[in-house]
C-alpha cells in the first residue's frame, strides 16, 4: 500500500469550515444552553470571512449543527432575497453541501436576522436567531459583573422599574425590538432585535431555538415547549405592534407584520416581512399548488395559543415608538 493510498483527499477546508474542535465546542455549549433555559453560555467565537457584527454568532451556531442531510433556509428581517441573507445561504451551502430553500416548512434550520416566520414551526426544526446584544440588563447596568451578580440573584427590580418610568412618561411600554422576557420563570433574556410581533412566538414553541451573539460570545436557548413571557404588570400588559387596517398589496393578507412603504403622495402602502410566506400566498392566488401551513397569527390577529396576550384585542396594540434595531451578530 503505498503512502498516496493512506493519505486523506486534499481539502481546502474543513467541513462547514470550522476545524472539528471548534464545531465540537459549540456543540457542548448549547447543550448546556439547552439544559439552563435562558442562560447566557460563554464560548470561543472563531473568525469568520465576514465580519463580526454581520451575523457571525448565528452562522457558527448553523455551522456547527448543520449536516448533509439538512436543509437550510437564511432570512434577513423576513427576506430570503437580501444581500446579507443570499451571502450567508451561499456560504453555508459551499461549506457544507446542504439544500436550500426558502419554504419555512421545508427547512430543517433556520438562520435569521430579525424575524420569525409567520408559519408556525414544529418538532425537529431549528432556529438560529443573530443577536447583537445578549445582555437585557446592559440599559439598567453597563459593568457585565453586576449583570452577571442579578441574574445569579434573579434581581429584576431595576428591569421593572424601567417599565414603570415608561408608564409614567408616555403612558404606554415604549421598547419596540429586543423586549425583555422571563425564561421557564427563571432568567431575564433578550430575544434578538424581533419586534414585539414576534416576541409570542417563542413561548411554548415546538421548535428549538438557539440565539449565538459572535461579536459577545455569548450563546443561549430557548428548548421546545418553554415558557417564554414577556414582562408586563398584573393590570397593564404586554402588547404587540398594531397590524389592524394593514393590507399587503400583493396577496392581500391581513394581521399579519407588514413592512411600511410610503408613497409620494404621503400615503402609505404595505407589503409582507415574510417573503417566503408571502410567495405562497401569491402561488396560491394564481391557482397553483402551494402549501402554506398554521400561522401564529390568524387571519383576524389573535394569538393561536388563546389568553396568552391578554392586552387590548388579544394583544394588538396601540402603536408605540419602537428601539431600532442594532446590527446583528
Amino acid at each position: 500500500m503505498s503512502l498516496t493510498e493512506l493519505a486523506h483527499q486534499r481539502q481546502d477546508y474543513s467541513y462547514a469550515f470550522l476545524d472539528e474542535f471548534a464545531r465540537r465546542e459549540l456543540r457542548r455549549r448549547i447543550l448546556k444552553a439547552i439544559a439552563i433555559p435562558g442562560y447566557q453560555v460563554p464560548y470561543a467565537s472563531r473568525e469568520l470571512p465576514i465580519a463580526r457584527g454581520w451575523g457571525t454568532g448565528g452562522l457558527q451556531a448553523t455551522l456547527s449543527i448543520v449536516g448533509p442531510q439538512d436543509t437550510v433556509k437564511v432570512i434577513d428581517q423576513g427576506a430570503d432575497d437580501s444581500v446579507n441573507a443570499v451571502n450567508l445561504r451561499s456560504f453555508i451551502a459551499r461549506m457544507t453541501g446542504v439544500a436550500t430553500t426558502e419554504d419555512a416548512l421545508a427547512a430543517t434550520v433556520i438562520q435569521s436576522r430579525h424575524r420569525i416566520p409567520e408559519e408556525r414551526l414544529r418538532e425537529g426544526q431549528v432556529l438560529v436567531l443573530q443577536v447583537p446584544d445578549p445582555e437585557p440588563l446592559r440599559r439598567i447596568t453597563p459593568d457585565m459583573s453586576q449583570a452577571r451578580e442579578l441574574h445569579a440573584d434573579a434581581d429584576y427590580a431595576l428591569m421593572w422599574l424601567g417599565l414603570y418610568e415608561q408608564l409614567v412618561r408616555f403612558g404606554t411600554f415604549t421598547q419596540g425590538a429586543s423586549y425583555p422576557v422571563l425564561v421557564h420563570r427563571r432568567y431575564m433574556m433578550s430575544p434578538s432585535p424581533i419586534p414585539r410581533w414576534d416576541t409570542p412566538m417563542l413561548h411554548q414553541a415546538a421548535h428549538l431555538t438557539i440565539l449565538s451573539a459572535g461579536r459577545e460570545k455569548r450563546l443561549y436557548v430557548v428548548p421546545p415547549y418553554t415558557d417564554v413571557r414577556p414582562i408586563e404588570f398584573d393590570d397593564v400588559f404586554f402588547e404587540v405592534e398594531d397590524q389592524r387596517g394593514r393590507v399587503d398589496q400583493q396577496t392581500g393578507a391581513t394581521n399579519k407584520f407588514m413592512n411600511e412603504i410610503p408613497q409620494e403622495d404621503g400615503t402609505s402602502r404595505y407589503q409582507l416581512s415574510d417573503t417566503g410566506y408571502a410567495a405562497k400566498l401569491t402561488q396560491r392566488k394564481r391557482g397553483e399548488p402551494a402549501e402554506i401551513g398554521a400561522t401564529y397569527y390568524d387571519d383576524e390577529g389573535r394569538f393561536y395559543i388563546e389568553g396568552f396576550l391578554k392586552g387590548e384585542g388579544q394583544g394588538r396594540a396601540r402603536p408605540s415608538p419602537e428601539t431600532p434595531p442594532a446590527r446583528e451578530q
